[in-house]
Formats: structure tokens, sequence, C-alpha cells
């Protein structure tokens, strides 16, 4: 497998799906419909989900694809697919409160080993170039030339004064009364797969997810946290998450930086 092709591609089309997104996030008003799931979803999602698949399937027409947005993809079988979620955080767009991502990733056997998130309205690119070394690149962000990139790394955790990282839309009682089992120092409330990317770059330590999420939703980050030396593993037994899962469904789970001692039942 090309995967240097498979940087070059996920980061490009990232790009382009981000500045469809940023078109309608600055246009002074966009209508909102509601999926059969009773999740909101806007042009912005259907057009990035439109460039990022016509381009995949165009560049790598022998890897399955999965997308949140196409609901015949989910019935792919394969140990080797790429998953999309187009626009990761789509209240936070409509809540015009930018933490909004573009989700990318390559999963292999389970694992997810390459992923590109792109934040557009943050100016954050985050994405793996080898299984093992993530990085940030500096904007701007041109097409076609790659800027400045910063390999990133977890911390190294204090266990008396955590930094912990929880959703802005999904937070509940559930997620409040297991985060206070740990000595916090700080709390950062941030949307979709950003959470990951903080503790990407040693910005936070831990991040609980105790609400229902799709592979699609975590991939990317999954992969671009791993690569910084990071986990996530799953709530109940602590093992690694996996991908493929019937439906795309995740258990709860948490990502950390390996040092965070793993409050257990």
């Amino acid at each position: 497998m090309d995967f240097d092709k498979i940087t070059t591609e996920f980061r490009r089309l990232a790009l382009l799906a981000g500045h469809q997104i940023m078109q309608i996030y600055q246009a002074d008003d966009f209508e909102v419909e509601t999926k059969s799931d009773n999740s909101p979803v806007t042009k912005a999602d259907q057009a990035a989900d439109k460039v990022i698949s016509d381009g995949l399937r165009q560049q790598f027409p022998d890897i399955p694809l999965v997308t949140e947005e196409q609901a015949a993809s989910h019935n792919v079988d394969a140990n080797t697919f790429i998953i999309v979620d187009p626009l990761d955080g789509t209240k936070e767009f409509i809540k015009r409160r930018g933490d909004f991502t573009v989700n990318i990733a390559l999963v292999q056997d389970g694992i997810p080993t390459r992923g590109v998130v792109y934040a557009p309205a943050r100016g954050r690119l985050f994405y793996t170039v080898s299984e093992n070394i993530t990085v940030e690149e500096i904007g701007p962000h041109d097409l076609m030339q790659v800027g400045e990139l910063k390999t990133l790394s977890v911390s190294t955790p204090d266990n008396a004064a955590l930094m912990v990282v929880a959703s802005k839309s999904h937070r509940d009682a559930d997620t409040d009364q297991y985060i206070s089992r740990y000595n916090v120092k700080d709390m950062t409330s941030a949307g979709s797969s950003l959470k990951f990317c903080l503790i990407a770059t040693g910005e936070a330590d831990l991040y609980p997810r105790l609400g229902p999420t799709m592979e699609w939703d975590t991939a990317a980050g999954h992969a671009v946290l791993t690569g910084a030396g990071g986990h996530v593993v799953r709530f109940d037994d602590h093992q690694p998450l996996e991908y493929g899962k019937e439906g795309f469904k995740n258990p709860f789970f948490i990502a950390y930086a390996p040092g965070v001692k793993l409050w257990s039942e």
C-alpha cells in the first residue's frame, strides 16, 4: 500500500472539504435538515462528503469506503477500509462555535493506522505521516505545498493535576461523575475529534466518552493520537478500541496519555 500517497491525498481532500465547509459557514444563513436518526445535517456536510468520497474513490478504487453521509457505504465488511466523517461536529457548526472537523482515516485489521483531522475554522491541521508519527502542520495550509510540520507527542501527565477535555455538546452527569474520581487541574471543553488532538499535542491528558459515537467520529482522531503516543481503550474493560464493528457503533471509551492512572470499577 502506498502510504505516502494516502497521506498526500487525505491531506488534500481534507483541505478541499474544509474550503467547501467554510464557504457555507461564512454565509449569512444556511439550511439545517434532520436525518432519519434525528441528527442534523447541512449543505456543508453534503458538499464535503461529495468532495472527499469522489476523490477517494478515484484515487483508491480498491479500498472500500465508509462515509457517514452515505448509508449504502455502511454495509462494508472488510479488514481494510477508509472511513470518513466529512463534517464532525455539525452541532458546533450550526451554532457557529468553530469546533468542527473533517475526519478521514485508514483502518487496517481493526486499527486506525493513518488519519487526518482538519479544523478549518480553527486553522488547525493534524495528520499521521507514518504509523507512529503525527504532525501538526502550521498554517497557512496551501493545497499543494506542505507547510511547516511540528511533530506531536503526548504530555507526561501528573496524576495529582490532570488536564481533562470533555465534549461541548454531549456532556452529561455520568461523565462528570467519572471525571470527579480524578485529581483535575483544569477542564477544557471541545467539540468533535479535536479532543483527541488536544491530547496528541499535550494540551490535555484525558478524554472520557460515556455516550454513543460512531467509528467515523473517532477513527481519524484515534489515529492522530496513537501516532503521538496516546491510547484509546474501551471504557468497560480498558482493552484497545477496535474498528469494523457491527453497524460501526462504538462502546464508551477513554482516550488518554500513557501515565494516566485510569480509574476502574
